[in-house]
């Protein structure tokens, strides 16, 4: 089997519009776009050591910064490029300008021979669902459409 991922789908509502949570992926890569460049705080995890739902808590607050002790509701899981996704919903309200992530380092400029560290995700932001799906890397939009179908 190919790899796995998980996640938290954060969500809020607000004068009956739903919004979600999204981070910009970080990095010289994803710098100047925009447009399917945003992602569900989320990460790679072996189920043979974790189970899905810890490993989404523990990515979460990797890249947020905000341990998850709330309860979580799964949404089905999903593969897509050869990648099973496991994402689980939760209903929070919170300051994206107080989120803070974790780093990376790659070498930059390439064959500089010089490590650089970047966040794995520059910024957050809410999103209703419309926009969401501009914002999220099109490898997500199954979880936006199983969001809206759960929330509906």
């Amino acid at each position: 089997m190919g790899k796995s991922s998980a996640g938290i789908v954060l969500y809020r509502t607000s004068n009956e519009t739903v919004e979600i949570l999204l981070g910009h992926m970080g990095g010289p890569f994803w710098a100047k776009k925009d447009e399917h460049a945003w992602t569900i705080p989320k990460g790679e995890f072996d189920p043979d050591e974790e189970s899905a739902i810890d490993a989404a808590k523990r990515e979460f607050k990797e890249e947020t910064g905000l341990e998850i002790l709330d309860p979580l509701r799964p949404m089905d899981p999903f593969l897509k490029n050869n990648k099973k996704h496991y994402f689980f919903l939760l209903e929070k309200n919170v300051n994206p300008e107080e989120l803070k992530c974790n780093s990376f380092e790659m070498e930059w400029p390439p064959k500089s021979g010089k490590l650089i560290s970047f966040p794995e995700l520059d910024r957050f932001a809410w999103f209703d669902l419309k926009m969401s799906r501009e914002k999220i890397v099109k490898g997500q939009l199954a979880a936006l459409d199983q969001l809206n179908k759960m929330l509906h």
